[in-house]
C-alpha cells in the first residue's frame, strides 16, 4: 500500500454491487460477489449507488478485503471524512447534519470525541449500565409465554432505544416521536417508508425533528443542570471548546440512528442464529459469564449491522496495486471484510467461540472506531442473559428484510416465545 502517482483509465466492475437488483438479494448471496471480488483484485471501480438527491457523481472504488478497508480507515491523512461518508451522493451539508463529528478528521475531530467521551464520566456509565440491566429484564418480563408476537417489535427494537433516551432525558411524551423518526432515517430506502419521491424531504424532516429535540433537551439541562448524561454534555469542555446546543442535537441524531439501529439489527440477527444453531447456544450457557464476550464479538461480526461507509482520497494512492487518485470515493465494505477468508477461518459460519475475532463491525480501526461501542456490548450482554436463560421456546417465521444498501436490517421477526 503505497502512494501512487500513475493514471489509468477506468471501466465499471463486471460485478455490479450498487444495483437494486444486488441489494434486493439475501446477504449470502450478495457474499458470493463480494468474494468473487475478494478473490480477483479486491479493489474494483463501480457505478454510483442511486441517489436522494440532484447530484452526480463518476463512480466510487470499492474495498471488500479486511486489510484494504482496516488501512483505509486507519489513514485519515489518505482518505478523508471531511467530504462525507455517505456511500450514495448526498449534500455535504446534509451529512455534516446527519453525522455530526463522523464527517470530521483529527485533530478537529479528536476534540468532539474527548468532549463526548469526557461526559460519559463512571459514575454516568455505571448510572447508564444499571439502565440497560433493568430494561433488559422488563423487556424479557414481557416475552416470557407471550406466545405470537413481532420479536423486532417486541425486543429487538425496544433495549437501544429505551437505554438512549433514558441517557439524555428524553420526555416520555416525545419518545414515540423520536423513535419513530429514527427509525425511518435508516430506513428511507425501503418502498414501506415513503416513496421515490417523498425521500430526500422525508430524510431532512425526520433528521430536523431529532435535531430540534436534541436542541431543546441541551437548553433545559443549560436552565436546570441535573445529575445525568445530558447535563454533563452541555457542561463538557476541551482545550476551551464545548458543545454549542446545535452540535447537541446533531449528536442527538448519531446516537438515536447509530446508536439504535445497530444494536436492534444485531440483537434480531444473533437471536435467529442462536435458533439456528442450538450447539452454539447450549456452548454458550454452559459458561455464560466467561463466554458472552466472545460470543457477543460474533454477533456482531455475523450481523455486520452497517453494510459500509465511504472516504475520499486526499492523494494519489495505490491499494491491492490499483491507483486511486486523489478525489475519488471510495467505499468501504464491511459486510465482505467480516465474511474475508483471510481474516477468519471458516468465515460463512457462526462460531461463538471465534478467537481471535478481528471484525470490522465497529469499524476498521483509526479515529472512527465506534465511540459507542462499549454501550453496545453491555446491552447484548445484558439482554441475552435475559433472553437465554428465562424463555423456555422461542420458534421464528420468516423474517421480512429491509431493503437497503446500508443497514443490514430486518423490519418484521414473527415468532412463537413461550
Amino acid at each position: 500500500m503505497t502512494v501512487a502517482n500513475s493514471s489509468q483509465a477506468r471501466d465499471y466492475s463486471r460485478f455490479d454491487i450498487t444495483s437494486h437488483d444486488f441489494w434486493s438479494q439475501p446477504f449470502d448471496a450478495r457474499d458470493q460477489t463480494f468474494a468473487e471480488l475478494r478473490a480477483a483484485d479486491g479493489l474494483s471501480w463501480q457505478r454510483p449507488l442511486p441517489s436522494l438527491f440532484d447530484l452526480e457523481e463518476d463512480g466510487f472504488w470499492a474495498l471488500t478485503r479486511r486489510a484494504d478497508i482496516a488501512f483505509a480507515s486507519q489513514h485519515p491523512e489518505l482518505f478523508t471524512s471531511t467530504q462525507g461518508i455517505a456511500l450514495d451522493p448526498m449534500p455535504a451539508e446534509v451529512q455534516k447534519i446527519a453525522t455530526f463529528f463522523l464527517a470530521m478528521d483529527p485533530p478537529e475531530h479528536t476534540v468532539y470525541r474527548r468532549l463526548i467521551s469526557s461526559a460519559f464520566t463512571p459514575r454516568n456509565v455505571g448510572k447508564i449500565e444499571e439502565q440497560i440491566r433493568q430494561n433488559a429484564v422488563r423487556i424479557v418480563d414481557d416475552l416470557v409465554g407471550a406466545g405470537e408476537v413481532d420479536f423486532v417489535s417486541a425486543c429487538s427494537a425496544r433495549l437501544p432505544m429505551l437505554t438512549i433516551m433514558e441517557m439524555l432525558g428524553v420526555p416520555a411524551a416525545d419518545q414515540p416521536a423520536v423513535a419513530l423518526a429514527a427509525e425511518k432515517l435508516f430506513s428511507m430506502s425501503d418502498d414501506e417508508y415513503s416513496t421515490l419521491e417523498e425521500r430526500a424531504t422525508a430524510t431532512i424532516n425526520e433528521m430536523m425533528l431529532l435535531v430540534n429535540t436534541g436542541i431543546e433537551l441541551a437548553k433545559f439541562r443549560r436552565r436546570h443542570p441535573g445529575d445525568d448524561l445530558m447535563t454533563s454534555i452541555v457542561g463538557a469542555e476541551v482545550d476551551g471548546h464545548s458543545l454549542t446546543d446545535e452540535e447537541i442535537g446533531a449528536f442527538l441524531i448519531l446516537l438515536a440512528s447509530a446508536g439504535n439501529d445497530t444494536t436492534k439489527q444485531s440483537t434480531t440477527h444473533a437471536m435467529m442464529a442462536l435458533v439456528d444453531n442450538p450447539a452454539q447456544r447450549d456452548w454458550l450457557l454452559e459458561d455464560f459469564d466467561n463466554r458472552i464476550g466472545t460470543a457477543v464479538e460474533e454477533f456482531v461480526r455475523w450481523s455486520t449491522p452497517v453494510l459500509q461507509f465511504a472516504r475520499f482520497a486526499t492523494t494519489d494512492v495505490e491499494i491491492a496495486g490499483q491507483q486511486i487518485n486523489a478525489g475519488d470515493k471510495v467505499g468501504l465494505f464491511y459486510c465482505s471484510a467480516n465474511r474475508d477468508e483471510n481474516a477468519f477461518t471458516e468465515p460463512g459460519r457462526f462460531d461463538l467461540s471465534r478467537s481471535p475475532n478481528p471484525h470490522l463491525g465497529f469499524g476498521g480501526g483509526g479515529p472512527h472506531f465506534c465511540l459507542g461501542n462499549q454501550l453496545a456490548k453491555s446491552e447484548l450482554r445484558n439482554l441475552f442473559r435475559e433472553l437465554l436463560t428465562r424463555l423456555t421456546r422461542v420458534e421464528f417465521g420468516e423474517p421480512d428484510y429491509l431493503y437497503s444498501t446500508f443497514v443490514h436490517g430486518i423490519k418484521r421477526l414473527p415468532a412463537d416465545i413461550a
